[in-house]
Parts: C-alpha cells; structure tokens; sequence
C-alpha cells in the first residue's frame, strides 16, 4: 500500500467531516474509548495541553508549541484540519508524521478499527496520541476538533485548558445560542486543571457559562481579556506584528494577522499557568517562540504572504468571527485596488460574511474541491444579492490565473472564505 493509497482509504472508508460535514460527525467517545484501549492509552505517556474554541485555536496551538520547542521540550502537536497533506496535523518538533508511519497504521490496524466504521477524526487521532507515544514525547499541544464536550481529542487529562473564544460556528452540533455552544466548549474543563479564557465577547451568559464549570470543578480560571496584557499592536516590515504590552515589554510575532492580537493576549495569560504546572519557560523562550511559529511547527495559512508586490495574502478565516477580523485589515492594509478570491462551504453563515466583505473590491467567485463547497454560481448570485461585484470561476486555479492578470503594482489580493479554499490555493504554489 502506498501513502496516497493509505491517505485514501482513510478519507473513503471512514466519513470527512471536510467532504460531507454533518453526516461525518459522530456524538459519543464509545469509539474513541475502543480505540485508545487498543492501543493501551498511549496519551497517558506524555503531557497535554489542550485548546479549544470557535476562532484562533490552531494559532494558539502553533505558537504554545513553538514556546516549548524553544524551551527545549519535545513536542508533539496535533490539529485540524490539514492544507495540504494529511500529515500536517501530526507533528513532533514541527516534522509531520512520516508516509510510512501512515500505511503502517492502516494496514496492521484495519482489521481492528473497520467493524467500529469509526470516523476519520477518531482514527486521525488515535495515529496521533499513538505517533506521539512511539516518538517519546514531553508534551502533546492538542487542538480540539468540533465543539468540547464530545470531541475525540477530550479523553486526555491535560496540565492546562485554553479556550480561545466563543462565536457561532457549527451551530446544527453545538447549539443556536453563544450559551449553549460555550457550554460545549467547557466540557474539556477538567477538576482541578486551570483553564485560560480568552475571549467572552463581553456576552455575560457566556462568562457565567464558564464561571460555573470553573465553580464546579474546584479549579483556577483566568479571563485574559481581563489581564488586556497587550496594549497595542501593529504591522512589521517583516509581515509579522509588533506588540507593546504591559509585561514583556516590546517584541516581535512571525504571525500578521489582526486577530493575533486577541490570541497573543490569550497566550500570554497562559505562560504564568504553564510555569506553575512545572513547564521550564524563560522570557526569551517566549520571544522567540513568537518569533519562529511558522519556522518551528510549519504553521500555513494564517494571513500568509504569497507575494510582495502586488501583495497576495491567504489566511484561513471561514465564520463570521474569522471575518471580522480580515474585513477590518483590509482595509488598512495599504492598497492600490482590492482583489478578493472567495468561496466558503454551505453550512456556514453565508449571508452574514457576505454582509460584511467591502463592496468596492473586485471579486473571484469560486469554490473548494470538496462537496461541501457551494458551488461558484450559486455563491455568486448570493454575493451579488450582498451588493458584491465579480465573476465566478469553477476552480481556486481559474479565479487566481484570472485575477493575476489584473493585478497591478500596489493592488492587494486576498484568497480565502474557506481552509479549502486556501488549501487548494496552497497546493498549486507550494
């Protein structure tokens, strides 16, 4: 079996939440807890932090793990969903996973794992949690899947709990108000692991929200947005962010995009707990973790400069809550024209980010190589509903060779409304 062949029958035999969304997602730990037994609990072999939340998660996860691999400590780290290459979301010290290790595990393990039909995500992680344990790992930086409560990933007793923020995302699983979808995010809050919040989004049921768990399982919670660590921040000439906070002091982030500032602020909360667990951390650690995010754990897509001049950025916002924050950077990011390729998936909030996208930019209406993509005609009409003027392409490739030929010196190109979108950008430039 070769890599490609094992890739396949791992996105065939068990449901893509990316291809067909809600029919992949499976409520319950029955198979995650079969499986982790099979393989003898290998996430009980290392140390974990685990993230989650609606927007920000993978950031966070990057950068936490770019610290400690700084700090000296080999770190295994695991998220979702990958670009490019299945083995982006299994990484020790930022080397993904090899091919080999993949077959291996398809082709010595199938004949446990195919009479649970358990689903891709629970099979991605149970190769992670394993990888991790074979490779002697010091600490696993676990990004949550979907939700909290039930996510596969939520079998782990971890050091320390972080929730970025709470938006609407996913809203047919997690449920149709901010309260109910922060109370299943808090369901990786543990008894007695301090947990960071990150944003509450000045929303009081979704403080209470965590406020009661925090009561509930006897244990420290810290609102960073109530520490406002970060004063301020702005672009560097590297493409990365300048932050002037209260205690660090000024330095560098390899990261540009404007919702860094909200993760920054959410990491930095997090240092002084992971210090208290015991994790050797200097300032300088610190820094340079920031400084190196992309170099040490081989992050993609986060406002991702593709080219100088004209400017071409990719970044990988997909809800409303992603948006917010590139709608708000473009418009100052210094630009002649603006060029935007988008598309986004059906189960999103179409109409709203659509509502929110500049009007006065030339658009590239397009859609992802996956089913769940809407197609490029039907996303058109919405957008031009929306006010959006542009053409629509049946591909990333079509909309970006379009767009290059009207690209002038100073116009800025941005590429995104979907991962998908972004990774099928990725795959023809890499």
């Amino acid at each position: 079996m070769t890599y490609s062949e094992a890739t396949e029958y791992l996105f065939n035999s068990a449901p893509l939440f990316q291809n067909i969304g809600a029919g992949a997602y499976k409520e319950g730990l029955t198979n995650t807890k079969l499986l982790d037994e099979h393989f003898n609990h290998p996430h009980l072999s290392f140390r974990t932090i685990h993230v989650a939340g609606t927007n920000g998660k993978g950031s966070c996860c990057h950068t936490i793990a770019a610290i400690l691999q700084e700090a000296g400590y080999k770190v295994g780290l695991y998220t979702s969903p990958h670009l490019v290459d299945f083995r982006e979301r299994i990484r020790v010290n930022g080397e993904m996973i090899p091919m080999q290790r993949v077959v291996d595990f398809v082709e010595q393990e199938r004949d446990f794992f195919e009479p649970l039909h358990p689903s891709f995500f629970e099979l991605a992680t149970a190769l992670a949690f394993l990888y991790f344990r074979e490779q002697k790992i010091d600490v696993a930086v676990v990004e949550v899947g979907l939700g909290g409560r039930m996510d596969c990933t939520n079998i782990i007793h971890p050091d320390l709990c972080i929730i970025t923020n709470i938006s609407f995302d996913h809203t047919q699983f997690l449920g149709d108000t901010l309260e109910k979808i922060a109370g299943e995010k808090a369901g990786i809050i543990k008894p007695h692991v301090p947990v960071i919040i990150g944003e509450t989004n000045v929303h009081p049921e979704v403080k209470k929200t965590f406020w009661n768990n925090a009561l509930k399982n006897n244990l420290k919670i810290v609102f960073a947005e109530e520490k406002n660590e970060i004063k301020s921040s702005c672009p560097n000439v590297t493409g990365g962010r300048t932050y002037y906070t209260q205690n660090w002091g000024q330095f560098e982030g390899e990261l540009g995009g404007l919702c860094q500032e909200k993760n920054t602020n959410t990491i930095l909360a997090a240092i002084p707990e992971l210090r208290e667990a015991g994790y050797r951390v200097s300032d300088e650690n610190v820094r340079q973790g920031f400084l190196h995010v992309c170099d040490n754990t081989g992050l993609l897509g986060r406002w991702q400069k593709l080219n100088q001049d004209p400017l071409i950025i990719c970044d990988t916002g997909h809800n409303v809550g992603g948006m917010q924050y590139i709608t708000e950077q473009l418009k100052t990011t210094p630009h002649r024209e603006l060029h935007i390729i988008i598309g986004m998936v059906s189960d999103k909030d179409i109409t709203t980010v659509l509502s929110m996208l500049p009007k006065e930019a030339s658009y590239y209406f397009t859609q992802a190589s996956v089913k769940r993509a809407m197609p490029a005609v039907q996303f058109a009409t919405k957008a031009r509903n929306a006010g959006l003027h542009g053409e629509e392409y049946e591909n990333v490739s079509a909309a970006y060779e379009a767009a290059l030929k009207n690209l002038k010196k100073g116009d800025l190109l941005f590429i995104g409304g979907s991962n998908f979108i972004v990774a099928d950008m990725l795959k023809n430039t890499l």
